[in-house]
């Protein structure tokens, strides 16, 4: 899966700025995380640097590992333009054994990265991997989503213009609570699949990793997760 997965990657790696260039929302949250923890930072799946720079630009060393050669190019020439690449030490890596010695005082997967993974037990090694790059008492942090209904309705085999010239589909299945999203431009494009867990079963992920769920948000901007779609999990190594 790993090399199938970088491939797709490798395969969009000119357009996914451009199609996650209204993703915003949570570079600040991750920022702060950041700031918060003091650095450096593991961030796991930093693809092209769309978190990892701004927390560079921040002051803070980030260790960043990705799978997709032609995303960490880019991520290495955004930090170059940017004037943060002795900030930003990026590594080609499997976020299940990222190639990693130090011990940190916080991991990131954001952006939904782990829905990669196929299952439970795969989302566990990755979760487990995280765990033993942190300090005592470090963090782990990362996002995840459950569909809405109203989201699978309006979205369920339609494609639409993410953004200019760039359009993206989603087929949804709810009995296997997988995702199949198709990304195409000009010229690129590929199809990942996503499997998506509920909040109790990413929460008993956690612990079987050594972890404690310290907070859950339902958004960036902090609000408590009252089951909504969006999951932003905060979890302690224990000391």
């Amino acid at each position: 899966m790993s090399d199938h997965l970088a491939a797709l990657y490798d395969r969009i790696a000119t357009i996914y700025d451009p199609w996650s260039v209204s993703v915003v929302e949570d570079v600040e949250f991750y920022v702060e995380e950041a700031l918060a923890s003091g650095g450096p930072v593991v961030e796991l799946a930093v693809g092209t640097g769309r978190i990892a720079v701004p927390v560079a630009r921040a002051g803070i060393r980030v260790i960043g590992v990705d799978e997709s050669p032609e995303m960490l190019a880019g991520a290495r020439g955004y930090a170059e333009r940017e004037g943060v690449a002795d900030l930003v030490d990026l590594r080609l890596g499997d976020l299940r054994e990222p190639p990693v010695r130090e011990r940190v005082p916080l991991v990131t997967v954001p952006f939904r990265s782990l829905l990669h993974l196929p299952d439970e037990e795969e989302k566990l090694r990755a979760l487990s991997a995280a765990a033993s790059l942190l300090e005592p008492g470090g963090r782990l942090v990362f996002d995840v989503f459950a569909p809405s209904p109203e989201d699978i309705e309006e979205t369920d085999g339609l494609w639409l213009e993410r953004e200019p010239g760039i359009f993206e589909r989603a087929d949804w299945d709810v009995r296997a609570r997988t995702l199949v999203l198709s990304v195409r431009g000009a010229d690129q494009g590929a199809t990942f699949e996503l499997h998506w867990l509920s909040a109790a079963e990413w929460n008993a992920l956690v612990e079987d990793a050594g972890l404690v769920a310290e907070e859950l948000y339902g958004w960036f901007d902090r609000r408590p997760y009252e089951g909504g779609e969006d999951q932003i999990w905060v979890c302690r190594r224990p000391r």
